[in-house]
């Protein structure tokens, strides 16, 4: 996988889509929706495969900067301000680099993360969060979610983080137990497995 293509990625939902409803209505979260994710509240953008969806329009993304594809959009590209620390690192000047097949793994990673958090907790938010880039759900105090990868790890993967850490075989990561999709063929078994282990 590349990290050119997920930097990017990261940095779309950060300054394209996070960004501009931060500013419009004061919240970041995002969504996954039918091949890629999007806003929650206005303005209504997503990302369907290498492209920003704005109302009937599709932009390209690959080979144009942020900025470009900002004021195509008619939006401001930038990353929501004072929110969190961690981010993409991502200025609105880079040129977004899109790999179409990485792009689909990614998009592929989401897709089966939101079908297993729904199937594992239903009714519960999900919610896919800017600053790390990761679809995730908390249920008693325990995130659930799947990462596009990042630097702990760096492919497509499901984790269980407990907010109070936890020992035993189970818990094979910093925070808490991380395994690459690859290696999940049930991702809501592996959640039912990390509440388990929490108990």
């Amino acid at each position: 996988m590349t990290d050119g293509t997920r930097r990017s990625l990261h940095g779309v939902a950060e300054l394209l889509l996070a960004g501009p409803q931060y500013r419009a209505t004061g919240k970041i979260r995002l969504r996954i929706t039918p091949g890629g994710f999007g806003t929650v509240l206005e303005p209504d953008l997503r990302v369907a495969g290498t492209e920003l969806v704005v109302g009937e329009r599709r932009i390209s993304l690959p080979g144009r900067t942020f900025a470009e594809v900002a004021a195509e959009a008619g939006i401001e590209a930038g990353a929501p301000e004072g929110v969190y620390a961690d981010g993409s690192g991502v200025a609105p000047g880079e040129t977004i680099d899109l790999d179409p097949a990485t792009t689909g793994e990614i998009l592929a990673a989401y897709a089966a993360g939101d079908a297993a958090l729904r199937a594992f907790a239903p009714g519960v938010e999900l919610v896919l969060w800017p600053e790390h880039f990761d679809v995730a759900v908390t249920v008693d105090e325990i995130n659930y979610g799947v990462s596009p990868g990042d630097g702990y790890l760096g492919e497509p993967y499901a984790y269980v983080g407990p907010h109070r850490p936890r020992r035993g075989p189970f818990w094979t990561a910093p925070f808490g137990a991380a395994r690459p999709l690859r290696e999940l063929p049930d991702i809501a078994g592996f959640f039912a497995a990390g509440r388990a282990a929490a108990a």
